[in-house]
Protein backbone atom coordinates (compact mmCIF):
# COMPACT_ATOMS: atom_id res chain seq x y z
CA UNK A 1 0.00 0.00 0.00
CA UNK A 2 2.97 2.10 0.70
CA UNK A 3 4.68 1.75 -2.51
CA UNK A 4 1.34 2.23 -4.09
CA UNK A 5 0.87 5.27 -2.64
CA UNK A 6 4.17 6.60 -3.25
CA UNK A 7 3.79 6.09 -6.66
CA UNK A 8 1.33 7.62 -7.33
CA UNK A 9 2.78 10.88 -5.40
CA UNK A 10 5.57 10.55 -7.35
CA UNK A 11 3.71 10.53 -10.85
CA UNK A 12 1.99 13.85 -9.57
CA UNK A 13 4.93 15.77 -8.62
CA UNK A 14 6.08 15.30 -12.12
CA UNK A 15 2.68 15.79 -13.80
CA UNK A 16 2.76 19.26 -11.72
CA UNK A 17 6.83 19.86 -12.99
CA UNK A 18 6.58 18.90 -16.73
CA UNK A 19 3.28 21.42 -16.59
CA UNK A 20 5.19 24.35 -15.10
CA UNK A 21 8.41 23.23 -17.95
CA UNK A 22 6.07 23.29 -20.65
CA UNK A 23 4.60 26.96 -19.84
CA UNK A 24 8.21 27.89 -19.05
CA UNK A 25 9.31 26.44 -22.89
CA UNK A 26 5.97 28.38 -24.52
CA UNK A 27 7.06 31.81 -22.74
CA UNK A 28 10.38 32.90 -24.67
CA UNK A 29 10.85 35.45 -21.86
CA UNK A 30 11.74 33.04 -19.58
CA UNK A 31 15.15 32.44 -18.55
CA UNK A 32 16.26 29.34 -16.42
CA UNK A 33 17.80 30.57 -13.95
CA UNK A 34 19.61 30.45 -9.88
CA UNK A 35 20.14 32.02 -7.32
CA UNK A 36 24.24 32.58 -6.02
CA UNK A 37 24.80 32.95 -2.15
CA UNK A 38 28.13 34.58 -1.59
CA UNK A 39 29.53 32.86 1.57
CA UNK A 40 33.49 33.10 2.87
CA UNK A 41 35.42 34.01 -1.11
CA UNK A 42 32.37 31.03 -2.52
CA UNK A 43 29.52 31.47 -4.51
CA UNK A 44 26.79 28.76 -3.65
CA UNK A 45 24.53 28.28 -6.10
CA UNK A 46 20.91 26.89 -5.06
CA UNK A 47 19.28 24.08 -6.91
CA UNK A 48 16.49 21.71 -5.55
CA UNK A 49 17.16 17.81 -6.26
CA UNK A 50 14.81 15.05 -5.91
CA UNK A 51 11.13 14.23 -5.96
CA UNK A 52 9.73 15.81 -3.83
CA UNK A 53 12.36 18.35 -4.19
CA UNK A 54 14.92 19.24 -1.64
CA UNK A 55 16.98 22.57 -1.97
CA UNK A 56 20.77 21.74 -2.24
CA UNK A 57 23.25 24.17 -1.99
CA UNK A 58 26.62 23.89 -4.33
CA UNK A 59 29.93 25.78 -4.95
CA UNK A 60 29.32 27.59 -7.89
CA UNK A 61 32.57 26.27 -10.16
CA UNK A 62 33.56 27.06 -13.88
CA UNK A 63 36.79 24.68 -12.98
CA UNK A 64 35.41 21.57 -12.53
CA UNK A 65 32.68 19.38 -14.66
CA UNK A 66 31.20 16.61 -11.96
CA UNK A 67 27.92 17.47 -10.30
CA UNK A 68 27.79 16.34 -6.93
CA UNK A 69 26.74 16.64 -3.14
CA UNK A 70 26.97 14.80 0.34
CA UNK A 71 24.35 11.85 1.10
CA UNK A 72 24.69 10.22 4.19
CA UNK A 73 28.18 9.49 4.57
CA UNK A 74 30.64 7.20 5.97
CA UNK A 75 33.47 9.66 6.05
CA UNK A 76 33.04 13.56 5.44
CA UNK A 77 32.69 17.14 7.45
CA UNK A 78 29.85 18.46 8.90
CA UNK A 79 27.39 20.69 7.03
CA UNK A 80 24.53 22.84 8.48
CA UNK A 81 21.79 21.50 5.81
CA UNK A 82 20.77 18.18 5.70
CA UNK A 83 22.24 15.29 3.21
CA UNK A 84 20.22 14.64 0.24
CA UNK A 85 19.10 11.15 1.21
CA UNK A 86 17.96 9.35 -2.17
CA UNK A 87 15.58 6.60 -0.19
CA UNK A 88 13.74 9.83 0.21
CA UNK A 89 12.89 10.73 -3.72
CA UNK A 90 11.43 8.38 -6.26
CA UNK A 91 12.92 9.47 -9.56
CA UNK A 92 16.54 8.74 -7.89
CA UNK A 93 18.46 5.45 -9.39
CA UNK A 94 21.59 4.64 -9.81
CA UNK A 95 23.78 4.25 -13.02
CA UNK A 96 25.03 0.89 -13.96
CA UNK A 97 28.64 0.31 -14.92
CA UNK A 98 27.73 -0.71 -18.36
CA UNK A 99 25.54 2.68 -19.34
CA UNK A 100 27.14 5.06 -21.52
CA UNK A 101 26.47 8.06 -18.48
CA UNK A 102 29.07 6.10 -16.68
CA UNK A 103 31.60 6.32 -19.43
CA UNK A 104 31.10 9.42 -20.66
CA UNK A 105 30.74 11.43 -17.51
CA UNK A 106 33.28 9.68 -15.71
CA UNK A 107 36.84 9.11 -16.98
CA UNK A 108 37.87 7.52 -13.83
CA UNK A 109 34.95 5.80 -12.96
CA UNK A 110 35.39 2.53 -11.08
CA UNK A 111 32.59 -0.41 -11.05
CA UNK A 112 31.05 -1.80 -7.37
CA UNK A 113 30.65 -5.85 -6.68
CA UNK A 114 26.84 -4.99 -7.45
CA UNK A 115 27.77 -3.16 -11.20
CA UNK A 116 27.08 -0.08 -9.85
CA UNK A 117 29.47 3.09 -11.53
CA UNK A 118 31.42 4.80 -8.64
CA UNK A 119 33.08 8.01 -8.96
CA UNK A 120 36.10 8.83 -7.52
CA UNK A 121 37.31 13.04 -7.89
CA UNK A 122 40.04 14.93 -7.01
CA UNK A 123 40.40 18.53 -6.08
CA UNK A 124 43.21 20.83 -4.41
CA UNK A 125 41.53 20.47 -1.43
CA UNK A 126 40.40 17.44 -1.17
CA UNK A 127 38.50 14.32 -2.75
CA UNK A 128 35.10 13.29 -2.84
CA UNK A 129 33.92 9.66 -3.59
CA UNK A 130 30.26 8.06 -3.72
CA UNK A 131 27.66 6.62 -6.84
CA UNK A 132 26.88 7.98 -9.65
CA UNK A 133 23.39 8.64 -9.84
CA UNK A 134 20.25 9.86 -12.20
CA UNK A 135 18.15 12.38 -10.66
CA UNK A 136 15.84 15.28 -11.50
CA UNK A 137 16.97 18.85 -10.74
CA UNK A 138 14.75 21.87 -10.44
CA UNK A 139 15.74 25.35 -10.39
CA UNK A 140 13.48 28.39 -11.14
CA UNK A 141 13.05 30.77 -14.22
CA UNK A 142 13.15 34.74 -14.83
CA UNK A 143 9.38 34.55 -14.31
CA UNK A 144 9.57 32.23 -11.28
CA UNK A 145 8.09 29.32 -12.76
CA UNK A 146 9.70 25.78 -12.22
CA UNK A 147 12.05 24.11 -14.75
CA UNK A 148 13.67 20.72 -14.69
CA UNK A 149 15.83 18.61 -15.84
CA UNK A 150 17.32 14.78 -15.63
CA UNK A 151 20.95 15.26 -14.55
CA UNK A 152 23.53 12.10 -13.60
CA UNK A 153 25.27 13.67 -10.65
CA UNK A 154 27.73 12.27 -7.71
CA UNK A 155 25.92 11.00 -4.93
CA UNK A 156 29.00 11.63 -2.20
CA UNK A 157 29.46 8.65 0.52
CA UNK A 158 32.80 9.51 1.30
CA UNK A 159 34.91 12.97 1.10
CA UNK A 160 37.82 14.62 2.17
CA UNK A 161 36.97 18.23 0.22
CA UNK A 162 36.67 20.51 2.94
CA UNK A 163 33.94 23.53 2.45
CA UNK A 164 32.35 26.13 4.84
CA UNK A 165 29.25 24.47 6.43
CA UNK A 166 27.04 26.00 4.60
CA UNK A 167 28.01 24.19 1.24
CA UNK A 168 26.28 20.71 0.57
CA UNK A 169 28.86 19.82 -2.61
CA UNK A 170 29.93 21.46 -6.21
CA UNK A 171 27.84 22.22 -9.18
CA UNK A 172 30.35 21.47 -12.09
CA UNK A 173 30.04 24.28 -14.98
CA UNK A 174 33.12 23.33 -16.88
CA UNK A 175 33.10 22.30 -20.60
CA UNK A 176 32.57 18.65 -19.64
CA UNK A 177 29.97 15.93 -20.92
CA UNK A 178 29.45 15.54 -17.27
CA UNK A 179 28.89 19.43 -16.35
CA UNK A 180 25.48 20.88 -15.19
CA UNK A 181 25.25 23.42 -18.31
CA UNK A 182 26.38 20.30 -20.82
CA UNK A 183 23.59 17.86 -19.54
CA UNK A 184 20.89 20.80 -19.53
CA UNK A 185 22.06 21.19 -22.99
CA UNK A 186 22.76 25.05 -22.67
CA UNK A 187 25.17 26.63 -25.24
CA UNK A 188 25.12 29.78 -23.16
CA UNK A 189 25.83 30.85 -19.34
CA UNK A 190 26.03 33.79 -17.78
CA UNK A 191 26.81 34.86 -14.09
CA UNK A 192 27.12 37.97 -12.11
CA UNK A 193 29.54 37.29 -8.76
CA UNK A 194 29.01 39.57 -5.67
CA UNK A 195 31.78 40.92 -4.16
CA UNK A 196 33.97 39.21 -1.44
CA UNK A 197 32.80 40.20 2.22
CA UNK A 198 29.42 40.49 0.62
CA UNK A 199 26.29 40.04 3.32
CA UNK A 200 25.15 36.38 2.49
CA UNK A 201 21.17 38.11 2.61
CA UNK A 202 22.53 39.63 -0.41
CA UNK A 203 22.09 37.03 -3.59
CA UNK A 204 22.93 37.01 -7.35
CA UNK A 205 21.59 34.93 -10.29
CA UNK A 206 23.38 32.74 -12.85
CA UNK A 207 21.14 32.29 -16.03
CA UNK A 208 21.33 29.72 -18.59
CA UNK A 209 20.26 29.42 -22.35
CA UNK A 210 18.66 32.02 -24.57
CA UNK A 211 18.08 35.12 -22.99
CA UNK A 212 21.19 34.84 -20.51
CA UNK A 213 23.41 36.42 -22.97
CA UNK A 214 25.82 39.21 -22.49
CA UNK A 215 24.79 42.69 -24.39
CA UNK A 216 24.77 46.33 -24.37
CA UNK A 217 26.95 49.57 -23.51
CA UNK A 218 30.22 48.44 -21.94
CA UNK A 219 30.37 44.88 -22.98
CA UNK A 220 33.88 43.36 -24.02
CA UNK A 221 34.52 39.90 -25.19
CA UNK A 222 37.59 37.89 -26.08
CA UNK A 223 37.91 34.31 -27.85
CA UNK A 224 37.44 31.07 -25.29
CA UNK A 225 40.73 28.58 -26.42
CA UNK A 226 40.63 25.32 -27.53
CA UNK A 227 43.52 23.40 -26.24
CA UNK A 228 44.03 20.04 -25.12
CA UNK A 229 42.22 20.55 -21.40
CA UNK A 230 39.67 22.75 -23.41
CA UNK A 231 36.88 19.53 -22.22
CA UNK A 232 36.80 20.70 -18.84
CA UNK A 233 38.25 24.33 -18.63
CA UNK A 234 37.88 27.55 -20.37
CA UNK A 235 40.62 29.43 -21.28
CA UNK A 236 41.85 32.79 -22.72
CA UNK A 237 44.40 34.70 -23.56
CA UNK A 238 45.55 37.22 -20.39
CA UNK A 239 48.16 39.94 -22.78
CA UNK A 240 48.80 41.81 -19.84
CA UNK A 241 47.77 43.95 -17.00
CA UNK A 242 47.94 47.81 -16.35
CA UNK A 243 48.29 49.33 -12.92
CA UNK A 244 46.67 52.49 -13.61
CA UNK A 245 48.74 54.20 -16.71
CA UNK A 246 51.85 51.53 -16.46
CA UNK A 247 51.32 48.34 -18.54
CA UNK A 248 52.75 45.02 -16.94
CA UNK A 249 53.26 42.20 -20.21
CA UNK A 250 52.22 38.84 -19.07
CA UNK A 251 55.53 37.87 -20.42
CA UNK A 252 59.26 40.03 -19.91
CA UNK A 253 59.42 39.16 -23.45
CA UNK A 254 56.01 40.60 -24.54
CA UNK A 255 55.07 37.32 -26.48
CA UNK A 256 52.33 35.40 -25.20
CA UNK A 257 50.87 32.15 -25.81
CA UNK A 258 47.19 31.09 -26.68
CA UNK A 259 44.98 30.44 -23.15
CA UNK A 260 47.55 30.78 -20.76
CA UNK A 261 44.89 31.75 -18.26
CA UNK A 262 41.89 29.85 -17.14
CA UNK A 263 38.59 31.21 -15.84
CA UNK A 264 37.73 29.33 -12.62
CA UNK A 265 34.78 30.65 -10.31
CA UNK A 266 35.47 28.31 -7.36
CA UNK A 267 39.12 29.55 -7.12
CA UNK A 268 39.13 32.76 -4.94
CA UNK A 269 42.31 34.21 -5.74
CA UNK A 270 43.37 35.55 -9.58
CA UNK A 271 47.18 33.41 -9.59
CA UNK A 272 49.35 34.77 -11.76
CA UNK A 273 53.33 33.21 -12.54
CA UNK A 274 55.65 34.37 -10.09
CA UNK A 275 57.45 36.28 -12.71
CA UNK A 276 54.31 38.11 -14.23
CA UNK A 277 52.64 38.83 -10.41
CA UNK A 278 56.75 39.88 -9.04
CA UNK A 279 56.27 42.50 -12.23
CA UNK A 280 53.09 43.34 -11.13
CA UNK A 281 53.48 43.76 -7.49
CA UNK A 282 56.23 46.01 -8.47
CA UNK A 283 54.44 48.32 -9.71
CA UNK A 284 51.09 48.26 -7.44
CA UNK A 285 53.53 49.10 -4.59
CA UNK A 286 54.63 52.35 -6.47
CA UNK A 287 51.37 53.24 -7.15
CA UNK A 288 49.87 53.23 -3.47
CA UNK A 289 51.88 55.51 -1.22
CA UNK A 290 51.23 53.84 2.32
CA UNK A 291 53.66 51.06 3.36
CA UNK A 292 52.78 47.79 3.57
CA UNK A 293 52.47 45.15 6.31
CA UNK A 294 55.94 43.52 6.80
CA UNK A 295 57.04 40.27 8.86
CA UNK A 296 53.75 39.12 9.79
CA UNK A 297 53.23 35.73 10.17
CA UNK A 298 49.27 35.68 9.73
CA UNK A 299 49.67 37.20 6.27
CA UNK A 300 52.96 35.24 4.91
CA UNK A 301 54.25 36.90 1.59
CA UNK A 302 51.05 38.73 0.84
CA UNK A 303 50.47 42.36 0.22
CA UNK A 304 48.36 44.13 2.69
CA UNK A 305 47.75 47.41 4.23
CA UNK A 306 46.72 48.36 7.54
CA UNK A 307 44.52 51.02 5.56
CA UNK A 308 41.54 50.00 3.39
CA UNK A 309 42.49 50.26 -0.47
CA UNK A 310 39.93 52.13 -1.87
CA UNK A 311 39.50 53.96 -5.50
CA UNK A 312 41.23 57.49 -3.87
CA UNK A 313 44.36 55.70 -2.54
CA UNK A 314 44.84 52.31 -5.02
CA UNK A 315 45.24 52.46 -8.46
CA UNK A 316 42.78 50.58 -11.57
CA UNK A 317 44.33 47.69 -12.66
CA UNK A 318 43.06 46.72 -16.23
CA UNK A 319 42.84 43.22 -17.24
CA UNK A 320 44.12 42.85 -21.27
CA UNK A 321 42.52 39.80 -22.50
CA UNK A 322 42.70 39.51 -26.17
CA UNK A 323 40.19 41.74 -27.96
CA UNK A 324 38.89 42.76 -24.32
CA UNK A 325 40.08 45.38 -21.84
CA UNK A 326 38.41 44.66 -18.10
CA UNK A 327 38.81 47.07 -15.61
CA UNK A 328 39.09 46.12 -12.30
CA UNK A 329 38.53 49.01 -9.33
CA UNK A 330 40.76 48.71 -6.04
CA UNK A 331 37.45 47.08 -4.32
CA UNK A 332 37.73 43.91 -6.68
CA UNK A 333 41.49 43.59 -6.26
CA UNK A 334 41.78 44.19 -2.71
CA UNK A 335 39.89 42.27 0.25
CA UNK A 336 39.44 41.82 3.73
CA UNK A 337 40.41 38.06 4.66
CA UNK A 338 40.14 37.90 8.01
CA UNK A 339 37.10 40.04 9.45
CA UNK A 340 38.95 40.40 13.38
CA UNK A 341 41.82 41.99 11.61
CA UNK A 342 42.27 45.52 9.74
CA UNK A 343 44.36 43.84 7.06
CA UNK A 344 43.56 44.92 3.33
CA UNK A 345 45.05 42.50 0.78
CA UNK A 346 45.72 42.10 -2.90
CA UNK A 347 43.37 39.64 -4.10
CA UNK A 348 45.82 38.77 -6.72
CA UNK A 349 48.61 36.71 -6.09
CA UNK A 350 51.41 34.17 -7.09
CA UNK A 351 50.69 30.42 -8.12
CA UNK A 352 54.37 29.85 -6.43
CA UNK A 353 53.99 28.43 -2.93
CA UNK A 354 50.01 27.05 -2.77
CA UNK A 355 47.68 24.97 -4.08
CA UNK A 356 47.82 26.91 -7.88
CA UNK A 357 51.51 25.38 -7.98
CA UNK A 358 51.06 22.51 -10.06
CA UNK A 359 49.50 25.40 -13.01
CA UNK A 360 53.10 25.67 -14.31
CA UNK A 361 53.63 29.07 -16.41
CA UNK A 362 49.41 29.47 -16.28
CA UNK A 363 47.22 32.05 -14.58
CA UNK A 364 43.81 31.48 -12.94
CA UNK A 365 41.29 33.85 -12.96
CA UNK A 366 39.54 33.71 -10.13
CA UNK A 367 36.58 35.12 -8.48
CA UNK A 368 37.54 37.93 -6.40
CA UNK A 369 38.46 39.63 -9.66
CA UNK A 370 34.87 38.23 -11.54
CA UNK A 371 33.12 40.55 -8.82
CA UNK A 372 30.64 43.00 -10.18
CA UNK A 373 30.82 41.89 -13.77
CA UNK A 374 28.26 40.24 -15.72
CA UNK A 375 29.85 37.36 -17.25
CA UNK A 376 29.37 35.45 -20.16
CA UNK A 377 29.93 32.03 -21.73
CA UNK A 378 28.90 31.55 -25.09
CA UNK A 379 29.69 28.16 -26.83
CA UNK A 380 28.56 28.35 -29.77
CA UNK A 381 30.75 31.15 -30.93
CA UNK A 382 33.33 30.16 -28.48
CA UNK A 383 33.49 33.59 -26.90
CA UNK A 384 33.40 34.73 -23.08
CA UNK A 385 31.81 38.45 -22.70
CA UNK A 386 32.24 40.97 -19.47
CA UNK A 387 29.99 43.70 -18.68
CA UNK A 388 30.75 45.96 -15.47
CA UNK A 389 27.31 45.97 -13.22
CA UNK A 390 26.54 46.64 -9.65
CA UNK A 391 25.66 42.37 -9.05
CA UNK A 392 24.03 43.31 -5.86
CA UNK A 393 21.26 44.76 -7.75
CA UNK A 394 21.08 42.58 -10.30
Amino acid sequence: MASSVRFHLCFLVAYILLYYVIGLLATAHNVPQAQLIPFKGQHLMKVSIGTPPVDIYGLTDTGSSLVWTRCPCDVCYNQIHPKFDPKKSCTYSEISCQSEQCHLLLDEATCSPQNICNFNTGYASGLSKGVLAKEKVTITSTSGQAVSFDIAFGCAHNDTFYFDHHAMGIIGLGLGPSSFVSQIGSKRFSYCLLPYGTDPSITSKISFGNGSEVVGDGVVSTPLIVTKDSNSYYYVTLEGISVGDTYVPFNSSDKVFKGNVFIDSGTPQFGLPPDFYDRLEVEVKKQISIDPIKDDSLLGTRLCYRTEITNENGPILTVHFEGANVELKPTQTFNQPLKEYEYYCFGITSTANSDLAAWDGLGIYGNYVQANLLIGYDLETMMVSFKPIDCTKQ
